[in-house]
């Protein structure tokens, strides 16, 4: 089965290789770090202390862990901290938040086995730590081979993967097995691995690392600098749409000019943040056609960026600063079916949430937050409809202050409720490091203090 999945691995590289050319020639998203992800890692010092390899996936994952990884530093400091990510975005966010402690920060290697074994014969990991839902079959067996313990991190396993998984179940269970331990985050992502073969005294449930790392310190001096410039003075109110994808932009722009020109007794205006990078011209073309007043953060700042109706925010890691302005947040990834994005971090700063019905990636904390009636989530609609069920939602959250603040409250508190899965994780992972004896060779795992779930 291995054979099968590397060649179907190899086929579908060089079927992409002519998109790789192209885009060489445009947004280099898939093209930059092709030499480390053929395993030629960037030089790291040499330094007896043990490593730690962490793999995050994208921004999502990057940013969960850094509570983690603060903890982890913090704890074990005789060790060294390695991180991988697989996007563009995920590389400059994870330069950002741990550039500064980590031996390296590169692009994680496509699974072929020479290249994961070129990878570990560079690092020597100790241990190798994967973030929420990377199962990647000779990466984990290689691991194995080696008697490198691997944890899954915060695992998740949506409903879509699941679905596929089962369809190959058999050579899941294999690739599983060689898990050193899987801590999921919710007993609904448990009862999923376990179903895949995954064995129940090796998966725990110690919480979801978002609700610890949405308490994250925020940038004081960046959320200023937006203030100042944009003139984000509390007199208008102030929507956020974040992480959106095509056609949300649309979407929300359609629902904030129907509010705009409906008789309410409030003001307010819009900021959007797309989820990627190289959409952000893409989204400037439809404020361009609009017929909105807009302005743009990469932009020289100019006296009229403090009266536009619409800020386009195209810079990476400001998004929490934005948090601290905003009124309203709309999360993206939920009109357009991409299962939703982390509405943690605007619920931690009491901003109420408004999300469409494709929350899948974010299943347990939408219906926590549904149970508590912190959110707001719009029924499941065409995107050509889902304008005017956003507009709807958005007029009547602005124009009723106690009911919109009432929201943003009772979203803190699930956060506050939630939180204390960093120091959880770390004791599992504390276990998971000394399980090995001082030649490297992993020994059984030790007894640890949280209950495996049943």
């Amino acid at each position: 089965m291995y054979l099968l999945y590397s060649l179907l691995l190899t086929v579908g590289f060089l079927a992409m290789l002519p998109w790789f050319a192209v885009d060489a020639f445009r947004t280099r998203k898939y093209i930059t770090g092709l030499r480390q992800r053929l395993g030629r890692l960037p030089a790291i010092t040499l330094d007896p202390r043990p490593l730690i390899w962490l793999h995050c996936v994208s921004v999502g994952e990057t940013e969960a862990a850094r509570p983690l990884v603060r903890a982890l530093l913090d704890k074990f400091p005789s060790y060294r901290l390695v991180v991988s990510t697989t996007t563009v975005t995920g590389q400059r966010i994870a330069w950002d938040a741990f550039g500064h402690d980590a031996a390296a920060v590169f692009y994680f290697p496509l699974d072929w086995a020479w290249t994961i074994r070129r990878v570990l014969r560079t690092l020597q990991p100790a241990a190798v730590l994967i973030m929420e839902t990377e199962l990647w079959p000779h990466l984990l067996r290689e691991c194995h081979r080696r008697a490198i313990p691997v944890a899954l991190i915060n695992g998740r396993i949506s409903i879509t993967s699941f679905g596929r998984y089962r369809l190959i179940r058999p050579f899941i269970r294999g690739v599983l097995n060689n898990l050193s331990i899987a801590l999921m985050q919710s007993e609904q992502d448990a009862g999923r691995i376990r179903e895949l073969g995954m064995p129940p005294d090796r998966v725990l449930m110690p919480g979801n690392l978002k609700f610890d790392s949405a308490e994250g310190s925020i940038d004081d001096t960046t959320t200023e600098n937006l203030r100042r410039r944009f003139g984000f003075d509390g007199t208008k109110l102030l929507i956020v749409a974040a992480s959106t994808h095509d056609p949300e932009e649309q979407a929300v722009i359609d629902a904030f000019k129907q509010i705009k020109n409906a008789q309410t007794s409030y003001q307010a205006r819009l900021l959007i943040a797309a989820r990627h990078p190289e959409r952000f011209g893409e989204v400037a073309e439809l404020l361009q056609s609009s017929g909105l007043t807009w302005s743009r953060r990469s932009a020289p700042a100019q006296a009229e960026d403090s009266n536009s109706e619409v800020v386009l925010l195209d810079t990476i890691g400001e998004l929490r600063a934005v948090y601290a302005l905003a009124d309203v947040a709309f999360v993206g990834g939920s009109i357009a079916p991409h299962g939703g994005h982390n509405i943690l971090e605007p619920g931690a700063q009491g901003v109420c949430v408004i999300t469409g019905a494709s929350m899948h990636n974010f299943a347990a904390i939408t219906q926590a937050m549904l149970q508590a009636n912190a959110i707001i989530q719009l029924p499941q609609v065409s995107a050509s409809a889902a304008y005017r069920e956003l507009a709807n939602a958005l007029n009547s959250l602005l124009s009723d202050n106690s009911l919109r603040r009432d929201i943003g409250q009772r979203a803190q508190v699930v956060c506050d409720r939630n939180r204390g899965a960093s120091e959880r994780t770390l004791q599992i992972i504390a276990g998971l490091l000394e399980s090995r004896n001082p030649a490297g060779a992993s020994i059984p795992f030790p007894a640890l203090s949280l209950t495996a779930t049943k």
